[in-house]
């Protein structure tokens, strides 16, 4: 039984948690979050050191040749969590990240990165986040859920989409359809590989990174790009 657990260190680290939970009494009960949710934001930043072990930033994907979408990104229009229409027209001019997120995922912490990120940049940069339950049921709740969980546990006031799907499927967010295909971005045929995958897009519509899960928001290798 014990090596069975330990060939899975996710199930050994949450194991762990909870029995440090119970016997330290360290996390506060917070009554807009469930227990997972509190757990998996205390173990949020061990997760994120394993992937800087495991090489996240290698995953990093850029356009080092500014390829140039065969398809303007301009020309689409997102519909936000409360029903109001963006046309991403009204942003050219400044650089935009685009998320997939979910409220009950060992990454939900990085809202709370997000936010510091779009508090840093506010004056060149736009975040927008698209909730998507494509990954292992983590985004269960309703758009009004969603926007209270965020507002309420990590003060977002960056953009919230509706809640969509973001991996290639019939019913891809057309944004993503976009991100995630060479024949309309120019160059990148990846989907999202779990939830907070990172799109940053530049001034004038090019797609020019590439950002997996375990890369946070607030990693230089995001930040230097945005200054760029």
């Amino acid at each position: 039984m014990k090596r069975a657990i330990f060939r899975k260190p996710g199930l050994a680290l949450l194991i762990a948690a909870v029995v440090f939970v119970a016997f330290t009494g360290v996390l506060k009960f917070n009554s807009e979050m469930s227990i997972r949710q509190q757990i998996l934001q205390w173990i949020y930043p061990a997760l994120m050191k394993t992937g800087k072990v495991f090489g996240a930033n290698e995953k990093v994907l850029a356009n080092v040749n500014s390829i140039q979408p065969l398809r303007s990104l301009f020309g689409y229009t997102i519909t936000l969590n409360d029903g109001t229409l963006l046309p991403l027209q009204s942003l050219k001019g400044k650089k935009i990240l685009l998320v997939n997120t979910a409220s009950d995922c060992g990454y939900t912490a990085q809202y709370e990165a997000l936010q510091q990120l779009y508090d840093r940049y506010s004056d060149k940069l736009v975040i927008i986040a698209f909730p998507a339950n494509d990954f292992k049921d983590q985004e269960a709740g309703d758009d009004a859920a969603i926007a209270s969980f965020c507002k309420k546990n990590y003060g977002i006031s960056f953009p919230l989409a509706r809640k969509t799907s973001v991996v290639k499927s019939a019913g891809q967010e057309q944004v993503f359809q976009w991100l995630s295909d060479s024949h309309f971005n120019g160059w990148c045929n990846q989907q999202p590989e779990w939830n907070f995958s990172k799109y940053l897009i530049d001034e004038q519509g090019m797609l020019t990174h590439y950002f997996p899960s375990a890369v946070s928001p607030i990693d230089p290798a995001v930040t230097t790009s945005i200054e760029q």
